[in-house]
């Protein structure tokens, strides 16, 4: 089926040549959709990877559902051009639902969003603005009525990751364990406090909430003056610990380094980037969180890059059936580099406590 019909179904008329791949994203399709002067708007198609969103109803389902009550949450402000601030879905016409399936791949369509720009590189000024923008993405799900499913089960589930790694050690399908025992005992040494989150979790102390669980600079749209219009890409929003949007974005973000960089020496936790990005995250997010979330940001910063760590060393083991590799040893460069990012991570520790703690005060 032509994807001008695909568009057909959702009620817009468009010409094949009209629809042209856009986005460098590595999981769906992406393609812009030039539906005017026919139209108001122009549109985005895509083809989702049901492979990797096996349940693709239950996903577009939390994607409406989160897509609705931020627009709720917004007309109730009195915000104005809210067609820019928050993702509209367009629903296919014979059914109702936001997708279309053609007999092989599933489709969905949104409205695109006109002069909007995405970041590619951080900068303190955009890290902070990030910061808020994911806060008050957070913020704004907190009371969430709808039931959130989660998109890919157990994706942040560390203790998950860990068995993983045991059965990659103890299998040695590549024949690699001796080769980096080293780095496998320094990473077991550390697998309990890794786990942190799940045992506060079972204690009651660290709730779930709603999370964007890809905080990427790149997964926001900003307008022409810098400010963040939206958060997008929404396909793994879930429940988790708000550890995975804090920890996450900065265990990327804040990379002095590249995640798969050779020379170890340029690979440097950049407190700049980490102060700039908590300040606008707490200047929202600290009027909703508990004091043990807060407490444990630092934590949730070296959680991510141990939980790194720990999967490209199991891939590495396995003989590289997950990850994407350029050579070889790609794998293992990336655990090193993510090791040596969470080394320097908690050598900074003290001092992240300390600059929460005077956000605080």
């Amino acid at each position: 089926m032509d994807k001008s019909e695909i568009m057909a179904r959702f009620g817009i008329n468009v010409e094949e040549r009209d629809i042209t791949p856009t986005g460098n994203g590595h999981i769906n399709d992406t393609f812009k959709v030039t539906a005017r002067p026919a139209s108001p708007f122009d549109y985005i198609l895509q083809r989702i990877n049901h492979h990797i969103f096996t349940d693709v109803d239950a996903l577009q389902s939390n994607i409406e559902n989160v897509t609705a009550h931020i627009r709720g949450k917004l007309e109730k402000k009195g915000e104005h051009d809210i067609d820019r601030k928050v993702i509209k879905v367009v629903k296919e016409k014979s059914t109702g639902k936001s997708y279309f399936f053609d007999g092989e791949s599933y489709w969905r369509v949104m409205v695109f969003i006109d002069d909007a720009l995405t970041r590619e590189s951080i900068t303190p000024e955009n890290a902070c603005h990030a910061g808020e923008a994911f806060g008050q993405f957070q913020m704004m799900l907190s009371d969430i009525p709808d039931k959130i499913e989660e998109s890919i089960p157990d994706f942040h589930n560390m203790e998950l990751r860990l068995r993983q790694f045991s059965d990659a050690i103890d299998a040695d399908k590549a024949g690699k364990r001796k080769e980096v025992a080293a780095l496998i005992d320094q990473l077991i040494e550390r697998a309990e406090h890794a786990c942190l989150a799940e045992k506060l979790f079972r204690e009651d102390r660290l709730p779930k909430r709603i999370c964007h669980c890809d905080t990427k600079i790149n997964n926001m749209l900003f307008d022409r003056n810098g400010e963040v219009l939206c958060v997008i890409d929404l396909d793994t929003v879930m429940p988790s610990f708000i550890f995975s949007d804090y920890g996450d974005f900065l265990r990327t973000a804040a990379n002095k380094g590249d995640e798969d960089d050779r020379n170890l020496d340029r690979v440097e936790f950049d407190m700049e980037i980490f102060k700039a990005f908590t300040e606008g995250y707490l200047k929202v997010a600290s009027d909703f969180l508990t004091d043990v979330e807060i407490e444990n940001l630092p934590y949730a910063v070296e959680r991510f890059a141990y939980m790194q760590a720990v999967r490209f060393l199991t891939d590495y083991l396995n003989g590289d059936t997950y990850y994407k590799t350029a050579y070889p040893e790609h794998n293992l460069v990336r655990a090193k580099a993510q090791f040596k990012l969470l080394q320097s991570i908690e050598s900074h520790k003290p001092e992240m406590e300390e600059f929460i703690n005077s956000i605080k005060r």
